[in-house]
């Protein structure tokens, strides 16, 4: 198969159809093998109606229904687990993101060699307040924080090769940072693509603001992650040592100060510098414990299941 497409999905069901009768134009027009996998992540709506439709008429279209809503990513990720196309192309479908750039990043993926293309909506029809500048800025912060070079990280529409989202872990709200996550499972060649942004036709958004508040802590998490998730004592316990010292070294000084220097002096318990002594050599033993827990934690952790599948259709 060449191509699986992967749409998650929250509360669609006036594009559903026109969606898909746009995919499989262009899929038909050049003669692609192809999926279309939709994941209703908890709609509230007819969705899963017009899904169950199109995969009656259509043995292309299959369908994954959530319990409930468990967010973008926990989607995606139910979704890569079942794609069995050569490229996955993933898009949003509230008909923002146009099918008519699949062939392009299909081939970017078979001819060109590259593991991931990223669309990037260079020209918006988003509000300018709202949405692009904090989204440039998010962006930026994305860039630098990471090292990958890309213009818009939250772009829906984007292309793998199949054996990359085979082997990354999409979870939380981490689906903004699949090309960091690609990176750091090796997969280096990471290009992309300038696509078309189409007003929204139906419905009206599902993201506010509190997304990109979200998207930079995560951004946080993803930094932390990628450089000390497997090895936590390397970041605490490093943090507690020098802690420790700084304290240690405080004590030592208020210790040979009393005893050798000032002996008729205050008590040490009346100088601030115990207290920072105190306190320093606290903190860095509470670091390194934190260091050790987590690294017992990250040992003894069980696989869990991070979504419910109520019903599936066409697998």
């Amino acid at each position: 198969m060449n191509i699986s497409v992967v749409i998650p999905l929250l509360n669609e069901q006036d594009s559903l159809k026109e969606l898909y009768d746009w995919i499989a134009k262009v899929m038909q027009s050049n003669h692609f093998s192809y999926e279309v996998i939709f994941i209703d992540d908890g709609s509230t709506d007819a969705s899963w109606n017009v899904i169950s439709q199109l995969s009656n008429q259509n043995n292309q279209v299959k369908g994954i229904k959530f319990l409930k809503n468990f967010g973008k990513s926990q989607a995606l990720h139910a979704g890569f687990e079942k794609a069995q196309g050569d490229v996955v192309i993933t898009m949003d479908a509230d008909l923002q993101d146009s099918p008519d750039e699949i062939p392009e990043l299909y081939s970017m993926i078979v001819n060109e060699g590259f593991d991931l293309v990223s669309g990037w909506k260079k020209k918006r029809y988003d509000s300018i307040i709202s949405k692009n500048l904090p989204s440039k800025l998010f962006n930026w912060a994305a860039r630098k924080t990471s090292g990958v070079k890309l213009h818009d990280f939250n772009c829906g529409l984007k292309a793998y090769r199949l054996e990359v989202v085979k082997n990354i872990d999409v979870n939380g709200e981490m689906h903004r940072y699949i090309p960091v996550l690609s990176k750091n499972a090796g997969f280096s060649k990471i290009s992309e693509k300038e696509v078309v942004h189409q007003a929204r036709k139906y419905g009206e958004t599902k993201f506010g603001m509190d997304r990109f508040i979200n998207g930079f802590l995560d951004l946080i998490t993803i930094w932390f992650l990628s450089r000390f998730g497997k090895r936590p004592m390397h970041l605490f316990g490093t943090l507690g040592v020098i802690m420790f010292i700084i304290g240690f070294g405080f004590a030592l000084y208020l210790g040979i100060d009393k005893l050798f220097l000032n002996t008729s002096g205050r008590l040490i318990t009346q100088r601030p510098q115990f207290y920072i002594a105190l306190s320093t050599m606290i903190i860095g033993t509470q670091f390194f414990v934190a260091g050790f827990l987590g690294e017992i934690i990250l040992r003894s952790k069980p696989d869990r299941k991070r979504y419910s599948i109520k019903e599936e259709l066409n697998f």
